[in-house]
């Protein structure tokens, strides 16, 4: 099974100043969110990428660039070959329509709100889209992108998906079982990462909202790069953890 690193975009100046910013293009990371970014990319580094894949917008673009920065340059299995940098639709922000560009302030005392806290399911924002359907197209692009990556590259390839927030907590939630009504029980922030596994059985997810901590433990081993066995099943019992 391929490994993907979901990646939130870095602080931006309408994360920062509490703008909605939706797709409004030229909104970009802030000197925090650069910062954040090139932390991220950091802890990434050890770990050899078999894609990186990142939605169209900018600060997302440049959150994917920190990440690419850091990746090492020597043998072709140890780096990200440039023609696997994908741009892909389906990973971009949440068409909030006519929310979009308001402050979050404004729209928490709109009726809706209470409906996207509740019940998101339910929710399609006014002239704009659905968050089911939000999470149905963002989810079959990661399940897309993951197949591809492990039929290229085998078991135990590892890459990264950069994202939005919401676009973020909804793949997590199918990932766990989760309905769509229960995904604003899950935080992730800025830059941060969270893993999912999709085994044969069912997908594993070992970290969500991380924003500190080594990921070299993520770095596929020869054998499973080769195509070792891995099948996905749980560790009954739960195991005795990660080689420190």
């Amino acid at each position: 099974m391929a490994t993907v690193i979901l990646v939130r975009h870095g602080r931006t100046t309408a994360n920062a100043s509490g703008l909605l910013a939706g797709r409004t293009p030229g909104v970009l990371l802030d000197e925090t969110g650069r910062a954040q970014a090139a932390a991220t990319g950091v802890r990434i580094a050890s770990v050899p990428l078999a894609r990186l894949v990142t939605s169209p917008l900018e600060r997302c673009v440049e959150t994917a660039a920190a990440i690419r920065a850091q990746q090492p340059t020597a043998p072709f299995d140890a780096h990200i070959d440039p023609s696997l940098d994908v741009i892909d639709e389906d990973l971009t922000e949440c068409g909030y329509g006519a929310w979009q560009n308001r402050s979050l302030a404004d729209l928490a005392k709109e009726d809706l709100w209470t409906t996207v806290q509740t019940q998101p399911s339910a929710v399609t924002f006014p002239d704009g889209e659905s968050m089911a359907a939000m999470q149905a197209r963002a989810v079959a692009a990661v399940r897309r992108h993951d197949a591809d990556v492990e039929r290229e590259f085998g078991q135990g390839a590892v890459w990264v998906a950069v994202s939005h927030g919401d676009i973020i907590k909804a793949v997590l939630a199918d990932a766990l079982g989760m309905h769509l009504d229960l995904f604003q029980r899950l935080a992730v922030g800025p830059a941060s990462t969270s893993i999912i596994s999709y085994g044969r059985a069912r997908p594993s997810v070992p970290i969500i909202n991380s924003d500190a901590g080594d990921l070299s433990w993520l770095a596929p081993s020869r054998s499973a790069a080769a195509g070792g066995s891995q099948t996905g099943d749980a560790t009954v019992g739960g195991g005795a953890g990660r080689a420190s």
